[in-house]
This record gives structure tokens, sequence and C-alpha cells, in this order.
């Protein structure tokens, strides 16, 4: 069974990190090194315009794209789930999980990626910004869709090969999940919902849905979530299975406030 999750915009280069952590080199380094290829070919108006930045914004990116390089050790990145730090990330809280809980992850959790197309934990990270939804050209195609094509799913595929009933938990937007070729992923897909109470109605309301996902994640970590059914038990912050709102397919998880 594997796990998606989304990146977030916010980074986090600066906290103190123990010296020892382990790192991993990126998957689709190639792929990553010809988008950087792509986005170094635009100025910093052209990016402020293509992903709709502020100048300033625009400027440090286009610093972050010429200073990139394919590969790097751990002093010039960051391990992915410790280099995001947007309300999932906050839910996951991956600072404190033990070594034990890190490599699980590293296992079983994918981060989906407009640059890397999927990181895995541990991966080391340089900063970016290019989120998955931005049409950027390639000789590919018009957007990052069409760039990425098959390949996710096909990762996903091999990271399931031979599993009696292979599995995708969606923890993810639908900007990010959106990468991943239905037709080409061979597993059942498995939805995550997160609901509050508002105005005497149950909603999902952005922020609490998504530090509620880095919750999830933080919970299969420490339980080793291996089947659909103990992703039921999920209790943290309130969170209780809804079994009348959902489906086998569609888990709804909700809190009263």
């Amino acid at each position: 069974m594997l796990f998606l999750l989304s990146p977030a915009k916010a980074l986090d280069y600066d906290t103190p990190l123990p010296a020892d952590l382990p790192h991993t080199q990126p998957l689709f380094v190639p792929e990553a090194t010809a988008l950087i290829e792509v986005l170094r070919q635009q100025t910093p108006a052209q990016i402020a315009s293509l992903m709709k930045l502020s100048d300033a914004l625009a400027s440090l990116n286009v610093a972050r794209y010429q200073a990139w390089r394919p590969r790097f050790g751990p002093r010039q990145a960051r391990q992915a789930v410790l280099a995001f730090n947007g309300d999932v990330y906050e839910g996951l809280q991956a600072r404190t999980l033990t070594a034990s809980q890190l490599d699980w992850l590293q296992q079983h959790l994918c981060i989906l990626s407009g640059l890397y197309g999927v990181l895995r934990p541990l991966d080391g990270m340089r900063p970016y910004r290019l989120e998955m939804g931005t049409a950027l050209a390639t000789e590919r195609g018009r957007n990052l869709y069409q760039f990425w094509g098959p390949r996710i799913a096909d990762h996903l595929n091999q990271r399931l090969a031979g599993q009696p009933a292979p599995i995708v938990v969606n923890l993810a937007s639908q900007e990010y999940f959106k990468a991943v070729d239905r037709w080409v992923l061979q597993a059942r897909v498995i939805d995550c919902v997160f609901e509050v109470r508002q105005g005497g109605a149950f909603k999902v309301v952005g922020v609490h849905a998504k530090r509620a996902r880095g919750l999830m994640m933080r919970y299969a970590a420490q339980h080793r979530i291996a089947s659909p059914q103990r992703l039921q038990g999920f209790d943290l912050e309130g969170y209780a299975f809804a079994p009348a709102a959902s489906t086998p397919d569609r888990l709804v998880f909700r809190r009263s406030a």
C-alpha cells in the first residue's frame, strides 16, 4: 500500500537537523534536469506571469533554477519531508518521528512534485517552485501533466508490483493527483476526506483538510498501517471515521469543531 501527498509552497531550509539523518537521491533526476533547462530560459518577468508570483519571488526562483544541480549532497539539499513546511507537513511533523517511522515513510509515502515527479521522504531536494498545474510548455506538451504523462503511474505500479491487492491511498490535492494517469495505474485508489462541522453541517475546509492529510500520514507511520480497514481507526485531533458517509473507496472522517 502506498500513500500520496502533495508538496508545499512553503519551505524550511533553516531549522537545524541531525547530522546523521540519511538522505537519498531523487528517482527522476533526468526529467527534473530537463525541466530546469526549460525554466532557465525564462526571465523573471516570464516566471512571474507563468506562476503568478510577485517580482521578488520570481527573481528568487530564477536564481534557484540557475543554482540547481542534478547531483548534490546533504549540504546543498534537504530531505523532502523535512523541507516542505505547509499545513500538511505541520500535521505530519516528520521531525518528531522516530528513525524507524521515517524509514517506514520512505517505503510507503510518495510526494508528488511538479519538478521531481515523485519524491520519497528522504530524497534530497534543492529549494524550488514549480506547481503541477503550471502551464509550462516543453517538448512533451503544453503543461506538466503532458510532460509527466504515464511516468508517475508507471512508477507507482513498479512500487506496488508483487502485492496481491495493490492500493494507493490518495491524500494529495486534485491538482497533483491529476498527474497520476488512472488508465495506467493498476491499483485500487482510496480517497480520504476530512470534514469539520460548520454552521450545523459537515464540510471540507481547506486549511483543516490539509492539516488532516498530514495527521493521517503521521498516524499511518506510527501504526504501520497496511490495510484500508486500519485507516478507519484514525483519531488524531478529534477526528473519527464516519461510516454512514463513507464508501469502500472514499473514507470520510469528521470532527465537531
